[in-house]
Formats: structure tokens, C-alpha cells, sequence
């Protein structure tokens, strides 16, 4: 079995990294668009292997699409971050450009392939490999709520000194500073958070959480990289080893939370087809006009991308 990852910056790089280590797949490939660099970079984490002891074989390419051929699930990372002075719609139609360019590749060469969306702005990215892929929506979606809430377990279980192991965690929305975590749907090794640590605490981890990348960018003057590359990687092993895995994924909704033709982050079952399934959780009124919210932002970004007709 194959797994490609398209965008061999420091996120693909990581993803790959993290696939080979798993040894869920005989093949991961690495593509990038700059020579040489996908090569460099496979090359060194296949020398890892005897050390690290796993069987995956790691291929870097450049731009050789036809070496994804036949690729069970596609990663792509492609993209430009947003550079000082750029405007939000710039940054869009680059990376729509990108995106609808690797996805025709992609699929081209794996008509079956499940695609994992990493590139920003992450949910209207989705919307535009969707429409360029052409296949049925439960095998287009997007990374974001699996890494929102690891930010989010990952604050909570150091706050209150106990395994992020044992934190679950739910968040919806869209990918940015209007999603909507979920507190009610949070607990600690069953227990319902709010019995373990104060609102005004819980408030401030919620808040940490929803600017949790710009926190990262804020003090090392780039993205993060480990835990968005970990947790796309997370995502191709509940499709590949058909896990059914319930996670937060920006998906497309048709009807669902009274929604349509939109992409957002809500729960699903991910398994060898892909989205198997989404799954409606009971909102409260607040809780509904928050993810209404967030979902009018994210159509704001998916308009700019109807605007600019590359469909």
C-alpha cells in the first residue's frame, strides 16, 4: 500500500516522517515541486529506519506525479504562507492555484485516492480540491480539528498535571480564532472537565487554543510544523489500517447542524473509505449561534474563491 504526501516543507516532511515510523504502509512518497529537497529529505529518513526500525520504504520525487500512481490516501501540504503585506485574498488565489493544480494531478494518477487537506486557509482549500477532484465528498476533507484539540488536551493536561492520554475532546468550526470548543463534550478519563478545574481557567486554555498557531508563528517567525505533521499523519492511519476513528475533520456538510455546501469542522467515523460517516452532536442554543458564526466566516473565504470563477 501507498501513501503520497504532496509538499515536502517542514508539515509533509513531518507527515512522512511520522507514516514511515508507524510501518502502517509498504511505500510513502514524497513530492515536492523544488529539486532535489522531497530526494534530501526522503533519503535522510529512510537512513532512520534501521535505528528506528521500520519497514516502510520512503521515496523522494520531483514533481513526478506518476510515481504517486495508485496511492491509497494523498496528503497535501502545498501552499505558500502568508508573507507581510499580503492580503488574505492573495494568499487565497495563490494557494487555490496550487491546490486545484495538485489535486487534478493527484487524482489523475490515483483516481481512488482518500485526500487529506493541510494547505491554508484550511476549510476553503478543502471547498477547492473538492471541486477540482470531482469525486464524492467523503474522500475530500481537511487536518485541522485533530491538531485544535491536541492544542487544546495538550493545555489542559498541563494545567491539570495528568496524562494527555486521558483527555478527550471535541471542537467545530472552522480552522482559525472562530472555532467553538465544546467543554461540555471535554472530559478527563471519563470525568466532565468542568468538575476539575475552574471556568475562568477552562476560558483562558479555550482561548490559548483558538490562536494556538499564531502563538507558535509569534515566537519562531514561522508555522508549526511537529504536531500538524503528526496529526494528518494520525488521520492516514484510521483510513489506512480502517480504524474507525471518531475525530474532528473539516468535512463538507449537506444538511448536517442545518448546513450546506460548506466545509467545517464537525466529528466523523474516518475509515478505509474515508468519512464514513458525520456525526450530529446535540448543540446548545450559544453553541449553535457560535458554530453559525464560524461558518459564516469560512463562506466570507469560500465566496473570494467563487469570485475569482476558476471552476
Amino acid at each position: 500500500m501507498k501513501v503520497t504526501v504532496v509538499g515536502a516543507g517542514n508539515v509533509g516532511a513531518t507527515c512522512a516522517n511520522c507514516i514511515a515510523e508507524k510501518d502502517i504502509v509498504s511505500e510513502v512518497v514524497l513530492l515536492d515541486i523544488k529539486e532535489g529537497i522531497a530526494e534530501g529529505k526522503s533519503l535522510d529518513m529512510w537512513q532512520t529506519a534501521p535505528i528506528n526500525l521500520y519497514d516502510t520504504r520512503i521515496k523522494g520525487v520531483t514533481n513526478d506525479y506518476s510515481a504517486t500512481a495508485d496511492s491509497e490516501v494523498v496528503v497535501i501540504t502545498s501552499g505558500l504562507p502568508r508573507k507581510p503585506g499580503m492580503s488574505r485574498d492573495d494568499l487565497i488565489s495563490t494557494n487555490a492555484g496550487i491546490v486545484k493544480s495538485v489535486t487534478e494531478n493527484v487524482i489523475k494518477y490515483s483516481p481512488n485516492a482518500k485526500i487529506i487537506i493541510v494547505s491554508n486557509p484550511l476549510d476553503v482549500m478543502c471547498y477547492c480540491a473538492y471541486l477540482a477532484a470531482k469525486v464524492d465528498s467523503s474522500r475530500v476533507f481537511g487536518m485541522a480539528g485533530v491538531l485544535d484539540t491536541a492544542r487544546y488536551r495538550a493545555f489542559l493536561a498541563e494545567a491539570l498535571n495528568v496524562s494527555p492520554k486521558d483527555i478527550q475532546a471535541l471542537l467545530l468550526g472552522g480552522h482559525g480564532d472562530t472555532m467553538v470548543p465544546l467543554p461540555r463534550y471535554t472530559s478527563v478519563g471519563g470525568i466532565p472537565v468542568t468538575e476539575l478545574i475552574e471556568e475562568d481557567k477552562l476560558h483562558a486554555i479555550i482561548e490559548r487554543t483558538k490562536v494556538g498557531g499564531g502563538e507558535l508563528v509569534k515566537l519562531m517567525g514561522t508555522s508549526a510544523w511537529y504536531a500538524p505533521g503528526a496529526a494528518a499523519a494520525q488521520m492516514v492511519e484510521a483510513i489506512v489500517r480502517d480504524q474507525h476513528r471518531v475525530f474532528p475533520v473539516c468535512a463538507l456538510l449537506n444538511g448536517e447542524y442545518g448546513m450546506k455546501d460548506i466545509y467545517l469542522g464537525v466529528p466523523v467515523v474516518l475509515g478505509k473509505n474515508g468519512i464514513e460517516k458525520i456525526i450530529e452532536v446535540k448543540l446548545d442554543k450559544e453553541e449553535q449561534e457560535l458554530l453559525e458564526t464560524s461558518a459564516k466566516a469560512v463562506r466570507s473565504v469560500m465566496n473570494v474563491l467563487d469570485d475569482m470563477k476558476m471552476f
